[in-house]
């Protein structure tokens, strides 16, 4: 998001610029375990239970309510490993 790094990984803003670049319909989340631990629990090792940071701040860079990039994103899954 535009300006707003504090706490974030101000590293990974090619990261988001890519997710901005592809948009919702291709978007997948996923943790970075054990790296990356989003904020509340930088500092301590990732764990794939914090991937919902991950996807409130993508819902919030894309100006979406979680419930929906959940449903959009569990799409996208489906459909990328062929799932059923």
């Amino acid at each position: 998001m535009p300006g707003r790094t504090k706490g974030r990984h101000k590293s990974a803003e090619a990261v988001r610029a890519a997710a901005r670049v592809q948009g919702l319909d291709r978007l997948m989340i996923e943790t970075d375990a054990p790296y990356l631990t989003p904020v509340p629990h930088r500092g301590k090792p990732n764990e794939p239970a914090y991937v919902r940071h991950t996807a409130e701040y993508a819902a919030e860079m894309f100006g979406v309510e979680l419930e929906y990039l959940a449903e959009v994103t569990r799409s996208n899954t489906v459909k990328f490993f062929g799932l059923k």
